[in-house]
C-alpha cells in the first residue's frame, strides 16, 4: 500500500520547456468513458435546474472549465467535486470527471472536467500541466510552489479553499509525548520525509530540527513506521494517515498521533486555486463569478459531503490505478478538514481569501532556501505577485 507521500516534491519540479512539452504529447484523448455516474439516494435528489442569469457561466468562462488537480480524486479536492453534477461521465484512460457545473444545484450552462493529477500526470505538478495544456484554467498551486516556479511558470492563486495546510508529521502517541515539532528535534528520533519537500529545509535551517535526525528517503509505504514499531516519525497528511494507519495498514491497526507543520512557524496556504498569471486579467469576467461558486461549493461541502464524496470515491474505483480511497475514508477526510480548521474562514467571516502578511513571509522563509538549492524565482517578488483577493465574494463562509 503507498500513500501521499507527497502530491508534488516541491524541489523537483522545474523542468526545461522542452521537457513540458515532450510531457504533454502524451496527453490527447483515448477516450474510455463510463456511463453516467452511479447515485446514491443523496446524490439523486440533487438535479441541475436550468442556468438563469444569476448563475449562468455560458459565455463567460469556457465551454469546458478544466481543474488539474495534484494527486488521485480525494476529499482533498472537495471544491471542485462539489461543483459538479453527480450525472457525469468518467474517463478511464483520462483519468477524468466531468459534468454539468452546478453551483446549489442551479446548472450554470457549462461543464466541469476534473483532471487526477499524481500518477495520472506522471507525478508533473498541475503548474507544468496547466503551461502544457492551455485547456486548463484552473490547477492546484501550495504558495512555497508559486513562490519557487515565479519566475519561469508564473500563477496567481484566486482563492484558498483550505484555510489551513494539512501536512503533518505522524508519530506513534504510546512510544512518543511530542506536543511539538521542537519537542522531536530535542531528541534522536529519525524523521522520515519524501525527499526535497521544502519545509523539511525550513525545520532544519530554523533549528526546530536536527540535520542528522532528518531521512529523505521515504517512499510513502508504511513499513518502515511499522517495522521500526512506532520509534520513528513520518510525514503525512491530517486528512488520510491517521484513518488509513488504524483502518487499512494490517500490521498496525492503532492511532497515530499528529503535529501539524503550520504550527511550525512555515505558514504555507496548501492547494490554493491558481491560474496562468496572463489569465488573471483574460479570464476576469469568468473568474468573478466562478470563484464565488466556488466559495460557495466548499462551504456547502464541509455542511453535506455526501454527493462530492460519493463522486470521488465513484472516480477512484473507476480510474483503479491502486489508489485505495474507500467510502469511510472520504468522510473522515471531510469531517477532518472541518474539526481541524482544513476548511475555515480564517480570521473573518469569509471563506478563501488570502492573507498578504502569510504570503510574504512565506516569501522571506523560501527564498534563501531556493537561492541555496540555486532555483531562480522572480526578481522583487511580492504577494501580490502570488495571489489575488479581487474575485473573492465577502461573506460567503462558514
Amino acid at each position: 500500500m503507498t500513500f501521499r507521500s507527497n502530491r508534488i516534491p516541491s524541489l523537483l519540479m522545474v523542468l526545461g520547456a522542452s521537457a513540458l512539452i515532450a510531457a504533454g504529447c502524451g496527453s490527447d484523448d483515448d477516450s474510455s468513458d463510463s456511463g453516467a455516474a452511479s447515485t446514491t439516494a443523496a446524490t439523486t435528489t440533487t438535479t441541475a435546474a436550468s442556468a438563469d442569469a444569476s448563475t449562468s457561466l455560458k459565455g463567460i468562462c469556457p465551454d469546458t472549465v478544466v481543474v488539474q488537480t495534484d494527486w488521485n480524486p480525494e476529499s482533498d479536492h472537495s471544491e471542485v467535486y462539489a461543483l459538479a453534477s453527480p450525472d457525469g461521465t468518467y474517463n478511464k484512460s483520462k483519468k477524468s470527471y466531468t459534468a454539468p457545473l452546478v453551483s446549489q444545484g442551479k446548472d450554470t450552462g457549462v461543464k466541469i472536467e476534473i483532471r487526477a493529477g499524481g500518477p495520472a500526470t506522471g507525478f508533473q505538478s498541475p503548474t507544468q500541466q496547466m503551461y502544457v495544456d492551455k485547456d486548463i484554467l484552473l490547477g492546484y498551486v501550495n504558495t512555497d510552489e508559486s513562490i519557487q516556479n515565479s519566475k519561469k511558470l508564473p500563477t496567481v492563486s484566486v482563492i484558498a479553499p483550505r484555510e489551513n495546510w494539512a501536512q503533518v508529521l505522524i508519530f506513534d502517541p504510546s512510544k512518543h509525548d511530542f506536543k511539538t515539532i521542537a519537542d522531536i528535534g530535542k531528541t534522536d528520533t529519525k524523521v522520515l520525509y519524501f525527499k526535497a519537500n521544502v519545509y523539511m529545509d525550513y525545520l532544519v535551517g530554523a533549528g526546530i530540527l536536527k540535520k542528522s535526525q532528518v531521512d529523505s528517503s521515504y517512499d510513502g509505504k508504511p513499513a518502515r513506521f511499522v517495522t521500526s514499531g512506532g520509534k520513528l516519525v513520518q510525514q503525512g497528511f491530517i486528512t488520510a494517515e491517521p484513518w488509513q494507519y488504524e483502518n487499512q495498514v494490517k500490521a498496525w491497526k492503532k492511532p497515530v498521533s499528529t503535529l501539524k507543520i503550520s504550527d511550525s512557524g512555515y505558514p504555507n496556504y496548501g492547494e490554493t486555486i491558481a491560474v496562468r498569471k496572463e489569465d488573471v486579467t483574460a479570464k476576469a469576467a469568468c473568474l468573478k463569478k466562478l470563484v464565488p461558486m466556488i466559495q460557495q461549493a466548499q462551504v456547502d461541502y464541509a455542511k453535506d459531503p455526501s454527493t462530492a464524496n460519493g463522486i470521488i470515491v465513484k472516480a477512484v474505483e473507476e480510474y483503479n490505478n491502486g489508489w485505495v480511497y474507500p467510502a469511510e475514508l472520504a468522510d473522515y477526510a471531510a469531517k477532518a478538514q472541518v474539526d481541524n480548521q482544513i476548511i475555515g474562514n480564517g480570521a473573518d467571516d469569509t471563506l478563501g481569501n488570502i492573507d498578504e502578511a502569510r504570503v510574504q513571509k512565506m516569501i522571506d522563509i523560501v527564498s534563501p532556501i531556493y537561492k541555496k538549492n540555486n532555483i531562480k524565482i522572480a526578481d522583487g517578488l511580492k504577494p501580490s505577485d502570488l495571489f489575488t483577493n479581487e474575485f473573492i465574494k465577502q461573506g460567503i463562509g462558514l
